[in-house]
């Protein structure tokens, strides 16, 4: 990660755990294309990490992103050429990285998230918003539709329908309201957001390794449509031999709390 003071993405560890912060000081987390960038090479570390089992996202200072910067929109999206290179090969890298993390991944949602930080919370596995978070893509203000890869993280979260009343009314909304159109997994207190989403997160630890990863392939899978094949269906019981497995089977048994290595 590069030291860069208009904006950064830091990386925490502690233990089988890691926390994945959003930092722009002053500008409510807006992304910079450096940002989206770091994103992108953060996840892609994480994901060659073996030893971690759950991600936490988060914004810093009490709000989670505001969307990406405009400021820097007359320079990155000056012409055609430039709106395609920035979200294809600047925003689409980095949400793609985020969605196929193979660990879980858990949304730690303060504040302000709107445009792409819903964007990115759209790509994590879980939603966690305190009951003050405002939510919204009021993009059609600036003129433009979103795009393709952006959409269609928020299109497999919530639906065409959902989709269309937040794209084209352009509102910003409540955390109540985020829920019912199921953008959030809970609702909770403002002031227990972040302990909430630590819980999650070692509630996840503690689960095997092995079947969460199979279970994100698999459900990412199961929704793009379609007859598995017999190569996925094997991969999907690759589980039957591992130690989890045996591990998790001995340990109920036995009235234990089960030890599980991700093997």
């Amino acid at each position: 990660m590069t030291d860069n003071v208009a904006g950064r993405v830091l990386l925490e560890r502690e233990g089988d755990l890691a926390w994945v912060t959003l930092s722009h000081p002053g500008r409510l987390n807006a992304i910079t294309v450096g940002m989206w960038r770091e994103l992108r090479d953060v996840f892609d570390a994480i994901a060659r990490d073996g030893a971690l089992r759950c991600v936490i996202v988060r914004g810093e200072g009490g709000n989670f992103a505001a969307g990406a910067d405009i400021r820097e929109f007359p320079a990155q999206r000056a012409d055609a050429a430039g709106v395609q290179h920035y979200h294809r090969e600047v925003l689409a890298p980095a949400l793609q990285a985020v969605a196929m993390c193979p660990h879980p991944v858990v949304a730690q949602i303060e504040g302000v998230c709107v445009g792409g930080g819903l964007e990115i919370a759209c790509q994590c596995d879980l939603r966690i918003a305190g009951e003050s978070a405002r939510f919204g893509v009021p993009i059609n203000r600036l003129g433009f539709p979103m795009a393709p890869d952006e959409m269609s993280g928020l299109l497999a979260l919530v639906g065409r329908a959902a989709t269309l009343a937040i794209l084209l009314e352009g509102r910003v909304f409540g955390a109540a309201e985020a829920r019912e159109l199921g953008l959030l997994t809970r609702v909770v207190p403002d002031d227990q957001v972040a302990i909430a989403a630590r819980r999650s997160a070692e509630r996840i630890a503690a689960g095997a390794p092995l079947a969460a990863r199979i279970n994100k392939r698999l459900s990412r899978r199961l929704a793009a449509g379609g007859a598995l094949t017999e190569d996925e269906y094997q991969d999907y019981f690759s589980y039957a031999d591992s130690r989890d497995h045996k591990e998790g089977v001995r340990a109920f048994l036995a009235g234990v709390d089960p030890s599980f290595s991700g093997d």
